[in-house]
């Protein structure tokens, strides 16, 4: 990926709907240029879907957060698919730094994701965990 594949991505996540046209014009480029891209970062890969955010997907789930664990050993694995298999985990992502895995929870009430937690924690080999409430959510780049 070079620098106009990244400033089209960022145009993309301001408006996934944006044209042709409006993303040529935005990045100084022609639509074939744009038109190419896409396919390529779509073959590659680097663009794996489109999607919407909607206020009803936020409101499904009025209590949200994100779960960062830390995992003993080789066990990550089998810790992420038993996470992922849960009902109120939204997705599970593996990560760097201190962190092994994080999980996007969401549930109607916080005592419901006090349990989520709880049985995260249970979970043979997680060693540390750390949660964070998603208090709001806004439209990711502008």
């Amino acid at each position: 990926m070079d620098e106009l594949d990244n400033r089209l991505l960022n145009a993309l996540h301001r408006d996934a709907r944006a044209s042709l046209s409006e993303l040529a014009e935005l990045l100084g480029v022609t639509r074939t240029t744009v038109r190419s891209r896409l396919k390529r970062l779509q073959q590659s890969g680097e663009i794996v879907g489109f999607t919407v955010v909607t206020r009803q997907g936020v409101s499904e789930s009025p209590v949200r957060g994100l779960m960062m664990l830390e995992i003993a050993g080789r066990g990550t694995e089998r810790i992420r698919s038993r996470i992922a298999a849960m009902r109120q985990v939204r997705a599970v992502h593996s990560t760097n730094g201190s962190w092994d895995l994080i999980a996007e929870i969401g549930t109607d009430t916080l005592d419901e994701l006090d349990e989520v937690l709880f049985q995260i924690r249970r979970m043979e080999g997680v060693t540390r965990s750390e949660t964070n409430l998603l208090l709001s959510t806004r439209k990711g780049r502008s």
